[in-house]
């Protein structure tokens, strides 16, 4: 049983993953609402078959969401919305209900607030927000109420994903759950501002370093290893018979 290889390879394995992580990472940073992607590593300790050492192997076991907010940006667009506090917006298109903090919406032919995927912003019974024809003057207050010409016309809706239930990653600015959301209700809307993507280029970069250079010594091991064999078979070629 090649035991260095072995354990080199699940490593390599498990960094090459990262390294993907990270760089998607930073390909996001200027993306609204974007949150960071993580991994983390676990470690299984093994016996050999028909041997009394055992040998320890490293996979990359799950990847998660850093849900910490990004830096806010204020951009004076009545319809650029940002969210202070845990929660997100409710937004709907043709996969269904999807949680986001990405808040760069506008208004279609039909008055209704959507974002640039053409996904429905929903209200806090979960419909769609119209707005009047020809409206001006669009107000959203901190607690969500949306006002037209001073007239209140819809009451944004804030949410997080339920007690227990799953919380999935579909790309970097939406999530799904199996269950329906439920309100924040500690959560506050700030209008004309947009919430950029929680991701460090310095902290992002550090990390991509010491990815290399793991994986590069991964690398070195297994090439030592693979020239101790082939020293072993010189060896014993040349070995009187």
């Amino acid at each position: 049983m090649d035991v260095a290889g072995t354990v080199a390879l699940s490593r390599q394995s498990g960094l090459d993953r990262e390294m993907r992580v990270i760089a998607n990472n930073l390909a996001n940073m200027s993306t609204t609402g974007y949150r960071r992607e993580r991994v983390v590593f676990s470690e299984s300790v093994k016996t050999a078959q028909g041997e009394a050492d055992s040998i320890s192997m490293s996979s990359l076991n799950t990847r998660y969401s850093d849900v910490a907010p990004g830096a806010m940006r204020a951009t004076g667009g009545a319809l650029d919305l940002a969210i202070d506090g845990e929660g997100f917006f409710q937004v709907e298109g043709p996969t269904g209900a999807r949680l986001t903090r990405a808040g760069a919406f506008m208004k279609d032919a039909n008055g209704q607030m959507i974002n640039a995927a053409g996904e429905f912003l929903l209200d806090g019974g979960g419909a769609p927000i119209l707005l009047p024809p020809g409206s001006i003057d669009v107000e959203i207050s901190a607690d969500g109420t949306v006002t037209a010409g001073g007239d209140p016309v819809a009451q944004l809706g804030l949410f997080v994903a339920a007690e227990g239930a799953s919380f999935e990653r579909e790309d970097g600015v939406r999530f799904r759950s199996d269950q329906t959301f439920e309100p924040a209700p500690d959560a506050r809307i700030m209008q004309g501002q947009l919430e950029g993507a929680n991701v460090s280029a310095v902290g992002e970069m550090t990390r991509m370093i010491e990815v290399q250079r793991a994986y590069e010594f991964s690398q070195a091991l297994q090439e030592r290893e693979d020239e101790r064999q082939r020293s072993v078979v010189r060896t014993l070629g040349q070995a009187p018979q």
